[in-house]
């Protein structure tokens, strides 16, 4: 079968395609964007990416179109596939259709580390002999590839609760029909789809109805706004984590110099050496730990595969180290995101954190994370570079005022390489933060650090 993807460069549709060329299926795709990880993994699996979105790209006609979420009424292929009649799908249906079913679906879910989470889970499970499928928002190091189909009966699954389709205004998590559920955390996000907080705890609770009485809700026990989605309706097993140790109902972590002990109803079970910094990192360990014991996983077995994960590609991914100055890449564009971020740099060591973001997501954008909470992620950061992007609804001086002279406020990509390479110096971390590719900003610093 031919399956062309509208939108494949994204992270899901990327998963999607990958997963469709393993199940055997000719994968051809349009976008208008595209960077790297996607980008280059699409290249190595042989997946062509046609530029745009033109109605020849899909001449001749393929068996069926996957329309990714970033496709609209409007777009020229869009609109050659609904007046021809070509038959086409929602990625997320398309998996559930074809890969999903009848399988124990384990999916993760959450504003914050749904990819690290996930990929860790992957992990775990994988270490353990379940041969999992599995479907990332991101490549783990340990896989090389964000997607594959796997032969064992778990299927591990990034959970966004962003919207299917133009066509299906359901978050993408309801197609998935979980038996292993990790709710990680809940704030606002998605200004562009969702008027305010308590329509995505809406979506997050319909997340809950799918899942059976067999099966088992694993939720973060610190997280203020959860708690509101259980009183919606829970028909679960529910099981509870936390990464600070202060919770004793179910799994909990409690930091140690080189890693976390392990507390299963406030009694230790084990401890690990774990690469991920940061407090946010030893929560989604523990979720994944928890997770996995619900398909069997025990949790020594756990521990010693958790201490073998290789982290995420621009997932605090370190690109380069030029003239004593490390360069980080991250995809932090949240609030809370970018201040865990930043705290988990600050744990790997000394020396100073020169944070650098691009406010480019939709919310980041329309303003929607404009108020004191942006201004305050920035606050462990001893010097905040922010790209403050011509098409931002806000003003950005205005907005960051509170972080005072550590603020650098540019509008040009070169300037602002040149500004972050004057300011560094050696031992410090350069922390560049974007759900895009930024320009190509890390390599415009690393090049100007390597020429001196």
């Amino acid at each position: 079968m031919h399956l062309h993807i509208l939108g494949i460069c994204g992270t899901f549709m990327a998963g999607i395609a990958a997963l469709a060329r393993e199940a055997g299926h000719t994968v051809t795709g349009s976008d208008a964007n595209g960077w790297p990880p996607m980008s280059t993994q699409l290249e190595a699996l042989g997946i062509a990416v046609l530029p745009g979105y033109l109605p020849e790209h899909l001449d001749p006609a393929p068996d069926v179109v996957v329309v990714g979420n970033v496709v609209s009424r409007g777009n020229p292929a869009m609109e050659h596939v609904l007046n021809a009649g070509l038959p086409y799908v929602s990625g997320p249906q398309w998996l559930a259709e074809n890969v999903l079913a009848g399988r124990h679906v384990l999916a993760v879910a959450g504003t914050h580390g749904k990819t690290t989470t996930t990929s860790l889970l992957a992990w775990l499970l994988d270490q353990a002999g379940l041969e999992p499928g599995f479907l990332v928002g991101g490549v783990p190091v340990n896989f090389g590839v964000s997607a594959r189909l796997g032969t064992g009966k778990c299927f591990v699954i990034e959970a966004d609760e962003y919207d299917t389709a133009f066509f299906d205004k359901r978050s993408k998590f309801v197609h998935y029909r979980p038996r292993t559920a990790i709710l990680n955390n809940l704030e606002y996000d998605h200004a562009d789809i969702f008027p305010d907080l308590a329509s995505i705890e809406r979506q997050f609770h319909h997340l809950v109805r799918t899942v059976p009485g067999q099966g088992r809700l694993i939720v973060n026990a610190q997280d203020a706004n959860l708690p509101r989605v259980l009183a919606m309706g829970a028909w679960s097993e529910i099981d509870w984590f936390d990464g600070s140790g202060h919770d004793a109902r179910g799994w909990s972590a409690q930091r140690s110099d080189h890693g976390f002990t392990l507390l299963q109803h406030g009694l230790p079970v084990g401890t690990a050496a774990t690469p991920l910094a940061g407090p946010h990192n030893r929560a989604n360990a523990v979720a994944a730990i928890a997770a996995a014991s619900h398909v069997g996983v025990a949790p020594d077995q756990a521990l010693r595969a958790l201490e073998r994960f290789r982290g995420i590609k621009r997932r605090l991914e370190l690109l380069d180290t030029v003239a004593g100055i490390e360069v980080y890449d991250d995809f932090a564009h949240h609030p809370t995101a970018i201040e865990v971020t930043i705290a988990g740099l600050r744990e790997r060591g000394p020396g100073r954190i020169l944070a650098v973001l691009e406010p480019r997501s939709n919310t980041m954008r329309l303003g929607g994370h404009a108020g004191g909470d942006l201004a305050a992620s920035l606050g462990d950061a001893d010097l905040a570079f922010v790209m403050a992007r011509a098409d931002l609804k806000w003003d950005a001086g205005a907005a960051l005022a509170a972080v005072g002279e550590r603020l650098r406020l540019h509008q040009d990509l070169d300037t602002l390489a040149a500004a972050i390479v004057a300011e560094a110096r050696p031992g410090d971390r350069v922390l560049v933060m974007s759900n895009g590719d930024f320009g190509g900003l890390h390599r415009r610093v690393i090049e100007r650090l390597a020429a001196g």
